[in-house]
């Protein structure tokens, strides 16, 4: 190893390098937590890849590793490692789902809820929950209560009545009661049996409470033939009074909330969209911000709309919520996912978007068959045009914090429109560390964010390099193949090719793009400058917008990465 002043360091139990005229070497802190040395032969065929140098630093099995009090171990809160041939991989619990879809080691969320504070105490829990029990799971550290001498029935009736209890662990006569998030989980050989606690599945209709349709007939009869003269005669009394008032709040409204005049934006009643989503039933998708779910309005052009039902939001009042929502309800580009609405009714917070036909770039991209370069050519700009209204042509530059194939959509006719911008301040955060808080996906973060540094536009400048790179590439930033160490990281695979003069080898035999490999040989390059490590050297977007144009002459990029 070579320290920063220069002197070289032999690392213990790797042994001297004695064959550097032979091998390739190169070590590298792998995703999985390990130092790792690979070598790599100098003359070699085109399908050899890099080796392993040295096992003694690789676990048997990592995830009985790294467990910890602090952090949620190898995987994400609320998920579990288990190790196959000597691979880890990182699973989610029967009925829960990846918070990111995009990041296969992240935390796992429950997709139904669960909760001290949602039932009314109206009904049994035997009614709402149930129990999914799958062999030989474990989260060893937490623990809130255990009863020992205790059998499987006991153990689940403990949980199922406390209102607190996700998972219950049973395994020789003892109970283990946990709350989530739940951290370090891995299999284990041990005979235990998981308990998960999770809510019975909801007939089709969005009540359980159904009436007997004889007992329905006969209420409605008595009623239309018992009040009918009284009511007709109350509604004649009360109607101006109702109307006068009705007139009179809508001016209040409208003074208290002039913005919604400014952007054009619709307030939908829960209930409204609750009927619109058949109760939220078919899911688009879900991120850090929450889930998207389809809608079909009865009235209006546009019938078909994404209803995104915000979690984590700041516990802010309403008005801070009709400012943040007024400023994205301003933003109009043609690259941008445009807002229709939004509701706010109790601690619910949704907003309302166009729907887009094609779903995702992600969706698009990543498949067996590459999409049409001149395609892919043509969302890159228009993902740039977006980013560059964001940035410089708003009354307030947004940044956008996330950008990545999941955030970008896709119309009927494939133009690129960025989602999910601007909803950065209406998140879970202490507002005065919104600068500081690491935001992003992994593969896609800027380095700054684990600074003690202010985060500005840059940080988009750098996920745009990196989405840049995929678009080319139409592979994932971050793809593990046990076959392809050198691969793993698209970054460094790419930057290696550009070296090498090899950039061809990121097209896969994609003929039509090698035919436009001057343009192909430019855009490599303004990626390399988008993710430089340090800010003050990337492009703003508007100088690599010029340059992806052609309007800018693209200068040798300098090494990414000072590692």
């Amino acid at each position: 190893m070579v320290k920063m002043n220069g002197d070289t360091v032999q690392l213990p139990g790797w042994g001297a390098v004695t064959t550097r005229t032979d091998y390739y070497y190169r070590a590298t802190l792998d995703f999985d937590g390990v130092f790792t040395q690979y070598a790599h032969p100098k003359n070699s065929s085109v399908d050899e890849t890099w080796s392993i140098v040295n096992n003694n630093f690789v676990p048997q099995n990592i995830c009985m590793e790294i467990i910890s009090d602090l952090g949620s171990g190898y995987c994400g809160y609320n998920s579990y490692c288990s190790v196959q041939n000597s691979t880890p991989s990182c699973h989610c619990p029967p009925k829960y789902a990846l918070a990111d879809p995009q990041n296969p080691f992240g935390d796992c969320i429950p997709t139904f809820p669960l909760g001290c504070v949602l039932d009314d105490g109206s009904r049994a829990p035997e009614e709402l929950y149930e129990f999914n029990r799958t062999q030989s799971i474990d989260w060893p550290l937490n623990d809130y209560g255990t009863f020992t001498p205790s059998n499987q029935s006991q153990c689940e009736d403990s949980c199922m009545h406390d209102c607190s209890c996700a998972v219950a662990i049973y395994r020789d006569n003892q109970c283990w009661k946990k709350r989530l998030p739940l951290s370090n989980g891995r299999t284990e050989p041990k005979d235990a049996i998981a308990l998960f606690k999770v809510r019975k599945e909801v007939r089709p209709g969005c009540s359980r409470n159904e009436v007997p349709p004889e007992r329905v007939k006969s209420v409605v009869l008595g009623a239309v033939l018992g009040c009918s003269a009284f009511l007709n005669l109350l509604l004649l009394v009360l109607a101006p009074l109702i109307l006068l008032k009705l007139n009179k709040r809508r001016l209040q409204d409208v003074v208290q909330n002039p913005n919604i005049f400014e952007t054009n934006l619709r307030s939908f009643a829960y209930e409204e969209l609750k009927e619109a989503t058949d109760c939220f039933r078919e899911e688009l998708g879900r991120g850090s911000f929450g889930v998207v779910y389809k809608g079909v309005l009865k009235s209006g052009s546009k019938n078909v709309i994404a209803v995104k039902k915000l979690d984590k939001i700041a516990q802010e009042g309403e008005r801070e919520f009709r400012t943040e929502v007024s400023a994205i309800g301003k933003t109009h580009h043609k690259n941008l996912v445009r807002l229709l609405g939004y509701c706010i009714e109790g601690s619910n917070r949704l907003l309302i978007y166009e729907f887009m036909s094609n779903g995702t770039l992600a969706s698009f991209l990543f498949t067996h068959q590459r999409p049409n370069w001149h395609q892919r050519v043509r969302i890159a700009l228009g993902i740039a045009k977006g980013l560059l209204y964001l940035h410089e042509d708003c009354d307030v530059p947004i940044i956008h914090c996330d950008i990545k194939p999941p955030n970008i959509l896709l119309d009927d006719h494939l133009n690129a429109k960025i989602s999910d911008f601007g909803l950065a301040k209406l998140l879970l955060l202490d507002q005065t560390r919104t600068l500081t808080v690491i935001r992003g996906t992994r593969g896609y973060v800027a380095p700054e964010w684990f600074k003690n540094v202010p985060v500005t536009t840059k940080v988009d400048v750098y996920s745009f390099g990196v989405l840049l790179l995929e678009i080319i590439c139409c592979r994932k930033s971050v793809q593990m193949e046990a076959d392809q160490e050198e691969r793993a990281i698209l970054t460094d695979w790419a930057y290696d090719c550009y070296v090498e003069g090899r950039i061809d080898l990121l097209l896969d035999n994609d003929e039509v793009a090698t035919s436009d490999m001057g343009r192909l040989q430019s855009w490599v390059m303004i990626a390399f400058w988008c993710i430089q490590e340090d800010p003050s050297k990337r492009p703003t977007m508007k100088k690599a917008l010029e340059m992806l144009e052609g309007f800018v002459e693209v200068p040798s990029p300098t090494c990414p990465s000072s590692f």
